[in-house]
């Protein structure tokens, strides 16, 4: 879905990101390794554990531990989500449980991606907001939040920290800034890892090497995130 903000670039000692209305400066030194390896989407990628930076991250991570162990129950905002809080999203989680990994990967896209897209200036009255799983299925979100609730149903479903990244890309068809999840999966036969992209923009779950229209700036899971240029 088309965003109303461009996303910008600056070069003068930070990364400055504005993506779908929301802005994180990160210092150039905050990335710890100086040499970049080959990742998605056509790009290298250099980590960091240095999390500081991603303050909004941070804190919907910090309001969804404690929403869990509050076990509100929410009021559904969609039929066709049909998730109303922690006791559904749990429900729909076990019935999945049984699946291999890119079975589950397909089925949380899916489910998701039936949410209304909203942004933060309708829903919360600003121009940037990272929700938590809980505020999604409450009163849905933009393209960050179609993620993080993504990512933390992988969490729940078993994946490991190590097999998925919330990423933020340029659209380079649209020019804009967007965010979508990323996850890595070992192929039982070649037994090589294949990357594949959970997008709010796209139905399927598909290859990134598949596409070809997103520029990935950084990524990020709860342990670590990746600085990402042009291969």
């Amino acid at each position: 879905m088309p965003l109303s903000k461009t996303f910008k670039i600056w070069r003068a000692g930070v990364i400055a990101l504005t993506l779908s209305g929301f802005m994180i400066s990160i210092p150039f030194g905050s990335a710890a390794a100086k040499k970049y390896r080959p990742s998605f989407f056509q790009s290298v990628e250099t980590r960091s554990k240095d999390l500081r930076p991603f303050k909004k991250w941070r804190s919907a991570l910090s309001r969804y531990s404690k929403e869990v162990k509050g076990k509100k129950q929410l009021k559904c905002s969609s039929k066709r989500l049909n998730i109303c809080g922690f006791g559904d999203w749990k429900k729909f989680l076990i019935s999945i449980k049984k699946y291999d990994k890119f079975t589950q990967l397909r089925a949380v896209n899916a489910r998701m991606n039936k949410a209304d897209y909203i942004t933060d200036k309708s829903n919360w009255g600003t121009k940037d907001y990272w929700a938590t799983p809980g505020e999604f299925m409450a009163r849905f979100g933009d393209c960050e939040d179609y993620a993080i609730v993504k990512y933390l149903s992988l969490r729940l479903l078993g994946f490991k920290d190590n097999e998925i990244r919330v990423v933020a890309v340029k659209d380079l068809n649209l020019k804009v800034g967007h965010a979508v999840l990323v996850a890595f999966i070992r192929d039982k036969k070649t037994k090589k890892i294949k990357t594949y992209l959970l997008d709010n923009q796209i139905k399927k779950v598909v290859e990134t090497k598949t596409v070809r229209h997103y520029e990935p700036v950084f990524s990020i899971n709860r342990t670590f995130w990746w600085r990402h240029r042009r291969g």
